[in-house]
């Protein structure tokens, strides 16, 4: 059995603050404790996917700069890590493939605006909303998308509750943990590791158990997707793409023939709207 994991830290066990999730540098001084966090909930994954018979393991580490879980965490076990920045066109989902039997999303967080979601946010917190065909979507479902696309259901998403609760109603069949209750986007009720890992382990076995009772959920051909941006500058440099629509001040569109073109170019857009933050400075 093959299994996809991609890896987000805001959904991870005990951490609740941008100074937690962020990379090694003075603005995020708790770093070390979120890696180790994140690394947990992940190695909890890959063992829960190993008891259910998983023989082959490749992790995508998608957030920040990539290159935050402890390898050597994963000593002994059949699993290979995707870590750090590439040229590749798949966003968090870089390294999925047909071939897998199912794919879990580890450490994930609610889409932008979600009451109660902690450090909820799209890719960027420059994007206030985003919809795929006119659906509003998040990180999870546009990481769904990808996987279905390559016909790999997704089993297993780890989060807050906010995420997970949005997991559920988006994905067919899926199983969730919720490792802590969001209280407000920086405050959670959270639960220890020594209760979320084998939460987690647990579930991962059970979705490998399950796959034949999955369901992946692909997005309609042609797809398009719509980003509204917190700032006007921010969809100004967006328009510095090729096939970009602007729909308002703040709101852009890109379509695609598929989902993953589409979803290729709406990663482009993010890319390109980080310059336009400073536009004004």
């Amino acid at each position: 059995m093959r299994v996809y994991i991609s890896a987000d830290i805001e959904g991870c066990t005990g951490l609740v603050s941008w100074s937690q999730c962020g990379r090694p540098n003075s603005n995020h001084y708790d770093y070390p404790f979120a890696r180790r966090m994140m690394t947990g909930d992940v190695l909890a994954a890959v063992q829960g996917a190993v008891d259910a018979g998983a023989d082959e393991v490749v992790i995508k580490d998608s957030h920040g700069n990539s290159k935050n879980l402890l390898i050597e965490a994963f000593d002994g076990l059949p699993v290979r890590l995707i870590s750090g920045h590439g040229s590749h066109d798949h966003g968090m989902m870089v390294g999925v493939e047909s071939g897998f039997d199912i794919a879990f999303l580890v450490g994930y967080h609610a889409m932008a605006g979600t009451l109660h979601g902690v450090m909820e946010h799209t890719v960027t917190g420059g994007v206030h909303r985003l919809w795929v065909n006119g659906a509003e979507n998040g990180e999870i479902g546009l990481s769904a998308g990808v996987a279905a696309a390559y016909n790999v259901p997704i089993g297993l998403v780890t989060s807050d509750r906010a995420g997970a609760q949005e997991a559920d109603r988006q994905l067919y069949g899926v199983t969730t943990v919720s490792v802590k209750d969001g209280l407000g986007r920086y405050m959670a009720n959270c639960l220890p590791a020594s209760q979320t890992q084998p939460m987690i382990r647990e579930a991962a076995k059970k979705a490998c158990q399950s796959i034949g009772q999955l369901r992946c959920l692909p997005f309609e051909h042609p797809c398009v997707i719509r980003i509204e941006f917190n700032r006007a500058e921010q969809a100004d440099y967006c328009m510095r793409g090729s096939g970009v629509s602007r729909v308002d001040a703040y709101t852009v569109e890109v379509r695609g023939e598929t989902y993953l073109e589409a979803h290729r170019a709406a990663w482009m857009l993010f890319g390109l709207s980080f310059p336009g933050s400073d536009a004004g400075d």
